[in-house]
């Protein structure tokens, strides 16, 4: 038997079973040597090694949403250890750092022509609390977190380590895993 709600079942990627789009935050982290962001000629956030956060916050989305995130980045075991590439996270490395930065991008949708809509991001003011939270829940984990300036034109400087880069999403993260067992 199909449950009522199973149109509605979230997909990873964002799609539901009816194929509407049901977009979810979403964090893009790359591993850096170090990363840094300005607005104009101001220096507003910046850090040596660790990950930087790109965070795009999807209309409905909740500060359970942002919070699950954060526990996943700063648990991530995406950081090199001395035996193998990929065995720290944020909170096992002293010093290292997140730079979180918004990025409404994220949320386009490209199933329609060839420019993006925006319709699945949220509005700012909805948008902002909920990346502000996910950036406090990492640095309530101990690790030092510096921020972009959310609404700003901001121009982002790093360089990749590895490269490394992983996409998160919160609908892929409440899903269970098919064949998992």
């Amino acid at each position: 038997m199909v449950p009522a709600d199973a149109d509605r079942a979230v997909r990873p990627g964002g799609a539901c079973r009816s194929g509407h789009y049901d977009p979810a935050v979403r964090v893009v982290l790359q591993r850096v040597r170090w990363a840094r962001v300005t607005v104009g000629d101001d220096v507003v956030g910046e850090i040596g090694p660790g990950l930087l956060a790109l965070v795009g916050v999807a209309a409905g989305d909740t500060p359970e949403d942002a919070a699950l995130l954060a526990r996943k980045t700063a648990r991530l075991r995406v950081l090199a250890g001395h035996e193998r590439p990929f065995d720290r996270a944020l909170v096992d490395v002293p010093g290292a750092a997140l730079l979180c930065v918004s990025q409404f991008t994220l949320l386009g949708d490209l199933r329609r022509g060839n420019r993006p809509s925006w319709s699945g991001a949220a509005a700012p003011e909805v948008a902002e609390p909920l990346v502000e939270t996910y950036a406090a829940e990492v640095a309530a984990e101990g690790i030092p977190v510096e921020r972009g300036r959310f609404g700003a034109a901001m121009a982002v400087s790093l360089e990749n380590d590895g490269p490394v880069t992983i996409v998160l999403d919160s609908a892929e993260l409440r899903t269970p895993r098919s064949g998992a067992g």
